[in-house]
C-alpha cells in the first residue's frame, strides 16, 4: 500500500525518495563511466514501494530496472514504466512468458526447460524474446552448470538463428561478496570469465556482462563488467557491517518506521508485561504501548531486545512482541499519548536503524525493512 495523504496515526513507513536519488548518484560515482547501473526493485523495492522508487532511480540516472517475479517486472509496465529494460529472472513453468515477451522483458534463462518455454511463446506470440543467459559460477542456486552451459549456449544461438530469442546478457551472482577477502569471489569472477569466453566465442554478442551486486559494487571494481546490479545499497542499508555502516559508505537509509504512542499507564513494581511474561517491572514504572508488532513485519525475535525511540530516549522492547503491538518500559516517564516513537531511520538524530533492529533479531537489515507489512502505510517524502 503507498500513501501521500498525511501521515497516519497508527504507524508509518516514511519513504526519502530524495535520499534513494542520492544513493543511485553515489552508486553511479563508484563505476566507470561505461558502466550502467540496474535498481533492484524486487520484493516491492525491498519494501520501500516498487513503482515510486523505480522512477526516482530511473531519474537519479539508472538505466535498468530489476525484479525477481515476472508479476513484479509486469507491474512496472501496467504503471507506464516502458522506456527502460527491465529483467526479470525466477520464473517457474507456466509463468506468463507471453506477456513477458509482449512487453519486453530481459528474461533470465538458466537452463534448457526454460529456453524452451520462451522460444515456444516466442512462437505464440509472434515476437523475439530478449533472453539473458545466468550462469551458476558457485552460488549454487539459479543459472546454468560450467558442464551444462556448452549445450545452453549453442541451443540459444540456434533460437536466435531462429528469430525467436535476442540474447541481450550474461550474467551471474555472487555468494560471498558481502565478507571481504572471501576465497570464493576470485573462484567465482575466474569460472565468470572463462563462461562469457565460450559464450562470446560461440556468437553470443550481450549487450550487457554482469554480475555485481550491491557488496560488489560498493568493493570489487573488478566485478563490475557492463553493469551493476545494486539492491540494498540503492535503500541506503550496508549491505554488511564488515563493509561499513551506511554513512561510511556514503549512504542515506532510505526508510524510518515511526508509530505513535498508544497508552501510557503507570504500574508498579513486579509487573508481567506481554504474553509469557518474559518481562517483569524491577520497580514501580511506566509503560508505553506501541501499535505495531509482528504482522507488521516487527520481528518477534527482537523481543526484550528491539530499540526505540521515544520522547528522546532510546527504550528497549520490554516482553514479546505481539501480532499487533508491543510494550517500553519508559522508566517512569509520561510522554503523551500519540507521541512519535522511531523504531528505526537514519540514524541521523539519534534514533535506532535498521541494523540495530537486525542485531537485536539476529538476522540482516534486508530482512528488517523488506518485511515491514502493507498494512503500514507507505508515506513518500523529498519528492
Amino acid at each position: 500500500m503507498t500513501e501521500t495523504a498525511p501521515p497516519p496515526s497508527r504507524a508509518r513507513a516514511e519513504i526519502d525518495l530524495g535520499a534513494l536519488r542520492a544513493n543511485v548518484r553515489a552508486l553511479r560515482a563508484r563505476v566507470a563511466p561505461h558502466v550502467r547501473v540496474m535498481a533492484v526493485v524486487k520484493a516491492d523495492a525491498y519494501g520501500h514501494g516498487a513503482e515510486r522508487c523505480a522512477r526516482a532511480a530511473l531519474d537519479a540516472g539508472a538505466a535498468w530496472l530489476g525484479t525477481a517475479t515476472p508479476q513484479e517486472a509486469l507491474a512496472l509496465r501496467a504503471a507506464g514504466i516502458t522506456d527502460v529494460p527491465v529483467l526479470c529472472w525466477l520464473w517457474t513453468p507456466g509463468d506468463p512468458w507471453d506477456a513477458g515477451i509482449e512487453a519486453g522483458l530481459d528474461i533470465a534463462v538458466s537452463g534448457r526447460w526454460a529456453l524452451d518455454e520462451v522460444t515456444a511463446a516466442a512462437r505464440r506470440t509472434g515476437g523475439t524474446a530478449r533472453i539473458q543467459l545466468k550462469a551458476d559460477t558457485g552460488l549454487g542456486r539459479n543459472g546454468c552448470q560450467p558442464a551444462d552451459w556448452p549445450a545452453l549456449v549453442t541451443e540459444a544461438l540456434k533460437a536466435e538463428q531462429e528469430g525467436l530469442v535476442k540474447v541481450t546478457g550474461l550474467w551471474s551472482h555472487f555468494a560471498c561478496a558481502d565478507e571481504p577477502g572471501h576465497p570464493s569471489i576470485t573462484a567465482q569472477l575466474d569460472v565468470f570469465r572463462s563462461m562469457l569466453d565460450y559464450a562470446e566465442k560461440a556468437g553470443v554478442e550481450p549487450e550487457v556482462r554482469h554480475i555485481a551486486n550491491s557488496p560488489a559494487t560498493l568493493t570489487l571494481p573488478e566485478a563490475h563488467f557492463d553493469l551493476v546490479r545494486p539492491g540494498i545499497a540503492m535503500y541506503g542499508v550496508s549491505p554488511a557491517p564488515e563493509l561499513g555502516t551506511s554513512a561510511e559508505l556514503g549512504l542515506r537509509p532510505v526508510m524510518s518506521l515511526r508509530a505513535s504512542v498508544a497508552l501510557v499507564k503507570e504500574v508498579p513494581a513486579g509487573h508481567g508485561v506481554s504474553y509469557g511474561h518474559h518481562y517483569v517491572t524491577g520497580g514501580e514504572t511506566t509503560l508505553g504501548l506501541i501499535p505495531v508488532g509482528y504482522a507488521d513485519g516487527v520481528p518477534r525475535h527482537a523481543s526484550d531486545r528491539g530499540p526505540v525511540l521515544v520522547d528522546g530516549t532510546v527504550r528497549t522492547v520490554a516482553g514479546r512482541v505481539a501480532m499487533d503491538q508491543f510494550v517500553v518500559d519508559l522508566g517512569g516517564e509520561r510522554p503523551a499519548p500519540g507521541t512519535e516513537a522511531v523504531l528505526f531511520g537514519s540514524g541521523e538524530h539519534g534514533e535506532p536503524t535498521a541494523q540495530d533492529w537486525a542485531e537485536a533479531a539476529d538476522t540482516i537489515a534486508y530482512e528488517i525493512v523488506t518485511r515491514i507489512g502493507a498494512r503500514v502505510p507507505r508515506v513518500y517524502v523529498g519528492e
